[in-house]
């Protein structure tokens, strides 16, 4: 089985900058996709970034896009957040899936099937 622990987060003002990391351990295929979700109460979790097995390619959320960078080595990746703003105060999850020779990565909550535990960010006004 693979685990993921996710560090990282924090409380930051708005326009401030934080930094996200996870790290996958157990048995690990040599082809995991990764990425990151986040969710505030009553709403859906949302894809926030996705790298993909290589670390090759990247995909980002609309509402992150110039502002969040996805970047992996090996099985951590890491998620960098520039120009914090209160809309982005939320639980952030790290996630995971076997992978196969994929060109982009996944982001669509139910392609992953491995969760971290969340971590919070909140971003104050």
């Amino acid at each position: 089985q693979v685990a993921l622990v996710e560090s990282g987060g924090g409380l930051v003002q708005s326009g401030g900058s934080l930094r996200l990391s996870c790290e996958a351990s157990g048995r690990i295929s040599s082809k995991l996709g990764m990425g990151w979700f986040r969710q505030t109460p009553g709403k859906e979790r949302e894809f926030v970034a996705g790298i993909n097995w290589s670390g090759g390619t990247e995909r980002y959320g609309d509402s992150v896009k110039g502002r969040f960078t996805i970047s992996r080595h090996d099985f951590k990746i890491m998620l960098r957040m520039d120009s914090l703003k209160p809309e982005d105060t939320a639980v952030y999850y790290c996630a995971a899936y076997e992978s196969s020779y994929e060109f982009y990565p996944r982001t669509e909550r139910y392609e992953y099937d491995i969760w971290g535990q969340g971590t919070q960010v909140t971003v104050s006004s």
